[in-house]
């Protein structure tokens, strides 16, 4: 009686939200498999999406140097974004979790502040700052620094700019989470038994927050990778990455499955990437540290 009772018990929370589940289950996995069965599909200049299958599409954008490139770019993109949210999100968390209040609270505030304005008013905003004509250029002639005005909107590196703007909120929240579980005294322990800040540093602290670290780095990275409006509009129609070739797929040429073939490579690149690289870093930081 009691062995029933325990399984029943064990099975009301799975029971409770099985419903919430299902929903949410269905928002997901029900637009990724017609967007799947989509991108088999024949598509005829003249008769639009026909009921026949084929593997054209992915023939398409496999063999094709020009999606090729757009991969690379998108790739390296997220990567260059990733790597910049690491080394300026980890040291600024670090720095707001050892303030004092209410100065945390509103510095913490300040870094978060980017959630809370859409993503193409801060673009929009980056772009009014990296113009040729913009504050950061009238600022460096002013200065006497440059002669003539840097371009970086439409640029590979404004895009990593306000895409780095974009993303270290995401990074600084996943640190914060592991550093609220770190004891002081065991930092202040390892200095009293004569350790450098340096070492403590390697030996302590960074082991700790490494879960949160990677953690982080798996949001940017997916996050970079998909971005859409940032790279739209900073990036220009030059600077293509997946998500605006697919979008020009979808609304330009109006070649559905040949959009929806480079948006279920994109999904199949970006899981295989992000799962790769986890467990990598997780095993030979392991090793490091063991």
């Amino acid at each position: 009686m009691a062995t029933l009772e325990d399984s029943r018990a064990g099975a009301a929370p799975w029971l409770l939200s099985s419903p919430a589940l299902l929903l949410f289950g269905a928002l997901l996995f029900v637009p990724l498999v017609l967007t799947l069965l989509l991108s088999f599909r024949v598509f005829s200049d003249v008769a639009g999406v026909e009921a026949a299958y084929t593997l054209k599409n992915y023939a398409e954008v496999l063999s094709d140097p020009y999606y090729g490139e757009i991969f690379l770019r998108t790739a390296g993109l997220a990567l260059a974004v990733t790597l910049l949210s690491v080394l300026l999100g980890v040291p600024e968390t670090i720095v707001l979790a050892r303030m004092k209040r209410p100065w945390q609270s509103l510095c913490l505030l300040i870094v978060l502040g980017p959630l809370l304005i859409s993503v193409v008013v801060r673009t929009l905003g980056w772009q009014i700052l990296l113009g040729n004509n913009g504050v950061l250029n009238n600022a460096l002639q002013a200065f006497h620094i440059t002669s003539e005005p840097i371009r970086l909107v439409f640029t590979m590196t404004g895009m990593i700019i306000a895409l780095t703007h974009v993303l270290v909120p995401f990074m600084v929240m996943s640190v914060w989470a592991t550093l609220q579980k770190l004891d002081p005294q065991v930092e202040w322990a390892g200095l009293s038994l004569g350790g450098s800040p340096l070492r403590v540093f390697r030996r302590v602290v960074l082991p700790q927050i490494l879960p949160g670290v990677l953690s982080g780095s798996i949001i940017v990275f997916a996050l970079s990778a998909s971005a859409f409006a940032t790279p739209a509009l900073i990036g220009g129609r030059r600077l293509k990455v997946v998500a605006t070739a697919a979008y020009d797929e979808f609304l330009g040429t109006l070649n559905w499955p040949l959009g929806a073939s480079i948006a279920v490579l994109l999904l199949i690149a970006n899981v295989a990437i992000v799962m790769g690289c986890s467990r990598l870093a997780e095993r030979r930081f392991k090793h490091i540290f063991e």
